[in-house]
């Protein structure tokens, strides 16, 4: 293909009661339990006065409808239509800016790669409606709390995993072939340029927390650069995490927030006192030397030097940040979000989270 080929709990309450109870002690507990569902349901902002509806623009499906047909008037209508998406689509997400939009779609509609991977993504998402509503929730959500944040347009394409959430002055996209299910059968060809430990996150439930995370690292929360100790980059992560809590449904597992497996997420569940053990015996906390924290910090398929048998997760300061922002926002309920997301101090956070696992 002529791709450039790059890429880039909360509270649960049950109850749980034998079937045989008299009939007063049911209506008890059942009244019990719609209290406590009204109480988790109302620890939210209601937005339901929000009008906000989003709606994915299917780019993918404009496009292949222009195959066979001509292509002077398909360049056209797709410029005219997607504006600065398809520029970016055409000058670097599938092309380097040396060919022309003409170009670009004449080497695509021969290419059977390209037919392929645009059939199995469209019987993957025939329609977008469950993440339409899903976005919708988590959008109106960061609108309540940053009113002033313009909600992009979302674009759903196909690249030849090109690249898999970019962000551009008005859209944020969606590349399709990058969800398509980590059985899917391009996953085992790319391995090479894509690892497992990526491409098995490569499924519909991770489109929404990946959107959401990319609008709030980019449009919302950037990562400044003189914050360079494992703590500062630590807590900025975990405020990230923190986030997409307050965002996304409340029923959606943390593991698709941060992108582990159920092991990993089990295993830093286990071991969280000996990982923040490990920080603090190293001195790693206030450590700028980018080679000596960024084993914490970046994607893999378990962290080297912390678990046996290649069991660890990956990326452990970032789990280990979200766990302390959580336990400072649990310490200190008079903080708001915004608030949270505005400190600058990671040491005044570290010290009144009471962060001591155990």
């Amino acid at each position: 293909m002529m791709y450039n080929v790059i890429y880039r709990q909360s509270y649960l309450f049950f109850l749980l009661n034998a079937i045989n109870r008299q009939a007063g002690n049911g209506i008890i507990l059942l009244a019990l339990l719609s209290v406590c569902m009204s109480c988790k349901q109302n620890s939210r902002p209601d937005v339901s006065g929000d009008s906000m509806r989003i709606k994915v623009e299917r780019f993918d499906e404009d496009l292949f409808l222009g195959k066979g047909k001509d292509i002077i008037k398909t360049d056209v209508i797709l410029k005219k239509k997607y504006g600065t998406f398809y520029r970016d689509y055409i000058t670097r997400i599938v092309g380097d800016g040396n060919y022309s939009g003409t170009q670009i779609l004449s080497t695509l509609y021969k290419d059977k790669a390209y037919t392929d991977l645009n059939s199995e993504a469209s019987s993957v998402f025939p329609n977008m409606k469950s993440i339409e509503n899903d976005l919708t929730q988590a959008f109106k959500y960061i609108k309540y709390y940053y009113p002033k944040s313009k909600t992009p347009k979302f674009i759903s394409f196909v690249s030849g995993f090109a690249v898999q959430t970019p962000i551009g002055d008005d859209y944020l996209g969606i590349g399709l072939d990058m969800f398509l299910g980590k059985k899917s059968k391009f996953y085992k060809s790319i391995v090479k340029s894509i690892p497992v430990y990526i491409s098995r996150r490569f499924s519909p439930e991770y489109v929404v927390p990946r959107l959401t995370e990319t609008f709030a690292r980019e449009e919302l929360f950037s990562d400044l650069d003189e914050d360079r100790t494992l703590i500062s980059k630590m807590i900025h992560n975990g405020k990230i995490l923190y986030f997409m809590d307050q965002v996304l449904r409340e029923a959606l597992p943390d593991s698709l927030k941060i992108g582990y497996t159920s092991k990993q997420l089990e295993w830093c569940n286990i071991y969280e006192a000996d990982i923040w053990g490990f920080f603090l015996e190293n001195n790693l906390l206030f450590e700028t030397d980018y080679q000596k924290i960024q084993v914490y910090l970046s994607e893999g398929p378990f962290t080297p030097g912390l678990g046996d048998k290649n069991l660890s997760a990956p990326k452990l300061g970032i789990w280990m940040g979200w766990q302390i922002v959580r336990k400072y926002m649990d310490e200190n309920k008079d903080v708001t979000l915004q608030q949270l997301m505005a400190e600058k101090d990671e040491q005044f956070i570290l010290n009144r989270s009471k962060y001591k696992p155990k």
